[in-house]
């Protein structure tokens, strides 16, 4: 992949970020997971057979998608160079998420601004996994913002990293595999076994993103602010913090976020009626309120510009 090429699926994303009518290839990948999970649930009990599926599912997805976007570039390059750039573009575009995950933080922010709960609730209930039923108002402001924090890394810095360092077909391969963590890498009942081997290949192949991403986040806080002592505050939550979240990536982010804004992340959660406790991120030096939204969104969108410039600036330097 070229410098050239990565600058130009990211102005698509821009331009149009997820249109509900493009085939996206994890729309496709997310009926073969449901596939595969119907059918192990189905005729698979014993926890070894359905952890040897999930195995087996957490190898073959990703591997297919590699191969299927390297096909798709080779059919077009064999027509016309320019055709297989033009694929190139296009799949590069299909992994990043900076707009979508723009507008439906958007769609959170102008249900908050209007006073509609109930449209808020299921406004957030389209970017977290967590029960949205009964959130108040700075429930729906923190996941909110913790998802932004995330996907900033999931979402954005993870596959300009791969694009980067193996185009589109590397970066469509990650997608898959964060696809089966969201949908099959949890701890239930259902996916203990089952999905055990896709969380843990969400966790490897995330561990690099999410760290690159909260460097920029502490980066783009100093850059917004103008200010050493908010990018130092981002800094030192992010060493004393990043590491307490349940999760060996989604931390980090998280505690950059919590540092930058100057505000505390984590607290009780909600899944399937069940209360789960986790460890606060940052320091409460404000309280958070709908504006906090607003300047998540800012070091997001900051932070997805640096990673744009520095992989462009990466593979120009490397391609020449």
């Amino acid at each position: 992949m070229t410098g050239g090429e990565l600058a130009a699926a990211c102005i698509v994303d821009a331009a149009v970020g997820d249109p509900r009518w493009f085939p996206h290839p994890v729309r496709w990948m997310g009926i073969i997971v449901n596939w595969c999970d119907q059918f192990v649930h189905r005729f698979l009990h014993s926890p070894f057979k359905q952890r040897m599926a999930g195995i087996l599912l957490a190898a073959a997805l990703p591997t297919g998608a590699y191969a299927a976007g390297v096909l798709l570039i080779w059919l077009g390059g064999s027509i016309d160079p320019m055709l297989g750039s033009v694929v190139t573009v296009l799949l590069a575009w299909t992994t990043l998420a900076a707009r979508d995950l723009m507008d439906h933080v958007l769609s959170v922010q102008r249900a908050l601004q209007s006073r509609s709960l109930p449209e808020a609730r299921s406004a957030v209930a389209q970017i977290v996994g967590r029960d949205t039923e009964e959130m108040t108002e700075a429930d729906i402001v923190r996941a909110t913002v913790e998802t932004i924090a995330e996907s900033t890394a999931d979402g954005i810095v993870a596959p300009l990293l791969y694009l980067v360092i193996g185009g589109a077909p590397l970066a469509l391969a990650y997608k898959a595999i964060n696809t089966l963590d969201s949908m099959i890498g949890h701890l239930d009942d259902r996916y203990r076994w089952f999905g055990w081997a896709s969380a843990r290949l969400d966790d490897v192949a995330n561990f690099l993103p999410a760290r690159i991403a909260a460097l920029l986040l502490v980066l783009s806080a100093g850059i917004l602010s103008r200010s050493w002592p908010v990018m130092q505050r981002a800094w030192q939550i992010l060493l004393r913090d990043g590491g307490q979240h349940p999760s060996p990536n989604s931390g980090r982010p998280e505690a950059a976020m919590a540092g930058a804004l100057g505000v505390q992340l984590g607290g009780v959660n909600r899944y399937d009626g069940l209360s789960f406790e986790r460890p606060c991120l940052g320091d409460p030096i404000q309280p958070l309120t709908q504006a906090h939204i607003g300047k998540a969104l800012t070091l997001m969108l900051w932070t997805s510009l640096l990673g744009m410039v520095l992989g462009i600036g990466s593979l120009l330097l490397v391609k020449g």
